[in-house]
């Protein structure tokens, strides 16, 4: 398994979220982006959102708690031989995982090549 600090793991999600296209962060509102070791039911996932898509959303009204984005260290690191494999699927972690906040089904997501 890979070997990167907590601070060097959060820099390369800072990186992977900045290589992003504008229009894909454009219209997220009251996300963050999160990165905890692994998932509580242990289970190998890398990423998940948790919260409500713009399809199923109205507006937020003050005092709502943030939709969630969070990245699996621990899972990420085990699913990645290098470095480079660990920054491109970071990087797929986070479309794939900001597309759920747009409404986009996970078969979609796969039909688009991005799970």
């Amino acid at each position: 398994m890979l070997e990167i600090s907590h601070e060097e793991f959060e820099s390369l999600v800072a990186d992977g979220l900045d290589s992003l296209h504008d229009d894909m962060l454009a219209q997220l509102d009251n996300v963050i982006f999160l990165v905890e070791d692994s998932p509580e039911d242990g289970s190998d996932i890398l990423g998940v959102y948790e919260g409500f898509s713009l399809a199923e959303r109205d507006v937020y009204g003050y005092g709502e708690a943030p939709d969630r984005i969070i990245l699996f260290r621990e899972n990420l690191l085990r699913h990645c031989a290098d470095q480079a494999e660990l920054e491109h699927e970071i990087r797929v972690t986070l479309v794939h995982e900001i597309a759920h906040f747009y409404g986009i089904s996970e078969a979609r997501i796969h039909e688009l090549g991005w799970g």
